[in-house]
């Protein structure tokens, strides 16, 4: 990639109401100034689950501001141009994703479904908290890729194996 001061990146799922808005928090928190995240659903479910907004409270991580919402927003002109489209669920990643402009780098980091989890209110709050811990690792990687000094194919690579771990 060429040496820029900033980077836009796109967290995907399906509903965007728990695992793209945890890691769309968790990059804005770990990896400003240089990226800017945002997320998207492809059948956005309308709302922000309370067990995401709980989890990125209790790991002091900035909670407001959310909402879920199309990925069709950042097809549309006037969209913030994009540098990487990170799927973290499999619906979406099995889904036909709009043309994005710019083709950014994209990759498949599956994070199993905390909201699928059925069981008691502690059952449930683990379920959360264990798919921040692997949003947040995976991030934390991400963030210690050499952007400016690595070819797309390497940087495409290094990102897809992130999703691997």
């Amino acid at each position: 990639m060429t040496l820029r001061a900033h980077y836009n990146v796109l967290f995907l799922c399906t509903g965007n109401s728990g695992r793209s808005i945890m890691a769309e928090a968790l990059l804005n928190f770990k990896g400003r100034p240089t990226f800017t995240a945002y997320s998207a659903g492809s059948h956005p479910s309308g709302a922000v689950r309370p067990e995401a907004i709980r989890q990125l409270e209790t790991a002091h991580v900035p909670a407001t501001g959310f909402r879920s919402k199309s990925w069709a927003e950042f097809a549309e002109p006037g969209a913030p141009k994009l540098d990487f489209v990170f799927t973290v669920c499999d619906n979406a990643a099995k889904e036909v994703c709009p043309i994005w402009p710019g083709h950014p780098v994209t990759a498949h980091w599956g994070v199993p479904d905390p909201a699928a989890v059925k069981g008691s209110e502690a059952e449930i709050a683990r379920a959360y908290r264990d798919a921040f811990m692997i949003l947040e690792r995976r991030i934390s990687q991400f963030l210690t890729l050499p952007l400016a000094t690595i070819d797309k194919l390497s940087l495409k690579k290094q990102i897809d194996e992130i999703g691997h771990e």
